[in-house]
């Protein structure tokens, strides 16, 4: 099984599907705000969460923006627990489902019994959130699952190509052994990092609460059919696995380097094309935190 460092968005990516999801809740369930707030104070590093928020301008310390950051950091916690081995768990952030192009098996969505990928991560966080367990044990739940949820919106963590180049067991690790270059004159990168960091570059907490509500505002509810899909199993399957078959590696069209100093570079109209689907991928992730948070904490 493949692991890798990078961050399936990056931090500020989750912080943004966080505020979404705050602000759907803020309209229609509060009571779920105030009661995942009161749970997330009892989780073992909030102190942490406290030292960020006192580090902001003074202007943003009203309460309400207080809940809204914690919901930011919630989202983005455990990649910053990623150093602490009590809660980091780097498996869980993604599931390899292989893409071979130009094999009849190339919708072989592969899943290990037993393996501790995303969606074994996601219902185990749901159900301790859904227990007995304590309110600290429930707020690392919580974080797991405001995270997990925007995780899977990233195509790259649903999926590793497989060809000649990029050999099994591991492919292209989601995109992580993938090096492209974005113009002629750009430094090479991952695929990986590259749609990462699609969303935000800024933890700024004005900048992520902005972004936050114009995609809100640019892909509303009511105008995203896939909502009706409800399944984490097939957000993951389905859905970002789709993706990154047709739109990430463009039906294995896509050309990619192995070199890491040398990037192969992208197709001309790439870039614009892959920022809409990662900002619908991210409104998608919010709402469907907010459905999830609202049918777990009542």
């Amino acid at each position: 099984m493949w692991q890798y460092p990078a961050f399936a968005w990056n931090k500020t990516g989750h912080m943004v599907s966080g505020a979404i999801a705050y602000s759907e809740l803020k309209q229609n369930h509060q009571q779920v705000i105030d009661k995942i707030a009161a749970i997330l104070r009892e989780h073992p590093e909030y102190s942490k969460f406290e030292q960020q928020w006192n580090s902001l301008n003074q202007s943003n310390t009203s309460s309400e923006n207080k809940n809204l950051y914690l919901f930011m950091w919630a989202a983005k916690w455990p990649d910053e627990a990623r150093t602490n081995q009590t809660f980091n768990h780097p498996t869980w952030h993604y599931i390899n489902f292989p893409y071979q192009p130009g094999s009849s098996s190339n919708s072989n969505k592969r899943e290990i019994p037993g393996e501790e990928n995303i969606i074994f991560a996601f219902q185990k966080n749901l159900d301790i959130v859904q227990s007995n367990a304590s309110n600290s044990e429930k707020a690392v739940a919580i974080c797991w699952l405001f995270h997990l949820v925007g995780d899977v919106h990233q195509p790259l963590h649903t999926t590793k190509l497989i060809t000649n180049q990029y050999k099994e067991p591991e492919g292209d690790g989601g995109g992580t052994r993938f090096y492209i270059r974005v113009n002629p004159n750009s430094q090479t990168i991952s695929l990986h990092k590259f749609w990462d960091d699609l969303i935000l570059g800024s933890e700024n907490f004005q900048t992520v609460r902005n972004t936050a509500t114009k995609i809100r505002a640019s892909y509303q509810r009511s105008k995203l059919p896939e909502l009706r899909e409800t399944k984490f199993n097939n957000w993951a399957k389905l859905e970002s696995f789709t993706i990154a078959k047709q739109k990430v590696y463009l039906n294995g069209k896509l050309s990619g380097s192995s070199d890491k100093n040398n990037g192969k570079l992208l197709p001309q109209n790439y870039a614009a094309s892959a920022k809409p689907i990662a900002e619908r991928q991210m409104s998608l992730a919010g709402y469907r935190l907010a459905d999830v948070l609202a049918e777990a904490v009542r």
